[in-house]
């Protein structure tokens, strides 16, 4: 059969295939537009609000205290005894001196310069006696204010002599003025003036 019937056997080989890729041709871009205007410049939009993150800050934990523990002393012995002293009172505290006064020093009338006269009816009458008198002397020593403080006597005769000493140093400037601390000063005084008859 297998010759009888004249048949070949053929072997068809198939050639290898070859591809290739082809890029596909694109056309040139149309020209750009003349005399356009250019596109608008918008503002870049504003950024989003983010909230800052919140930091928790945990305190530290406090650090555990020491206590120390003491053990109280034994009690001192009980000695009874005599009671304690009392204190003594504080020292007295001498109380501060006061100021010294200032120094003072009376007026004083010359009676050799302003010497009265004697009234001739006390003269006849052989009157005497003693006639004090206040008065005020300037820091020039002069007189003024003349005043009888205790008079000679009580008869006509001795008032005479009051006035005669009282007209003597009225007004006149004649003795020494008196002084404060040294220095001269208007101040008051009173004398005696002593009628004798020599």
């Amino acid at each position: 059969m297998v010759s009888g019937l004249a048949r070949k056997v053929v072997d068809v080989i198939k050639a290898p295939i070859e591809t290739k890729i082809i890029e596909e041709v694109q056309p040139p871009p149309p020209p750009p537009p003349e005399n356009l205007p250019p596109p608008p410049k918008f503002a870049p939009p504003p950024p989003s609000f983010v909230p800052p993150p919140e930091v928790v800050v945990n305190n530290p934990p406090p650090a555990p205290a020491i206590t120390v523990t003491r053990e109280a002393p034994p009690p001192a012995p009980v000695t009874i005894g005599p009671p304690p002293a009392p204190p003594a009172p504080p020292a007295p505290v001498a109380a501060p001196a006061p100021p010294a006064p200032p120094a003072r020093t009376s007026p004083v009338i010359d009676f050799n310069t302003l010497r009265p006269e004697y009234p001739s009816a006390a003269a006849r009458a052989q009157i005497e006696g003693e006639t004090t008198i206040s008065y005020t002397m300037d820091v020039r020593g002069c007189i003024r204010d003349v005043q009888v403080v205790k008079p000679a006597g009580l008869s006509r005769e001795h008032r005479a002599l009051d006035r005669a000493v009282v007209s003597a140093v009225d007004g006149k400037c004649a003795g020494k003025p008196g002084t404060v601390d040294g220095k001269p000063q208007t101040t008051t005084g009173t004398v005696v003036y002593v009628w004798k008859l020599e």
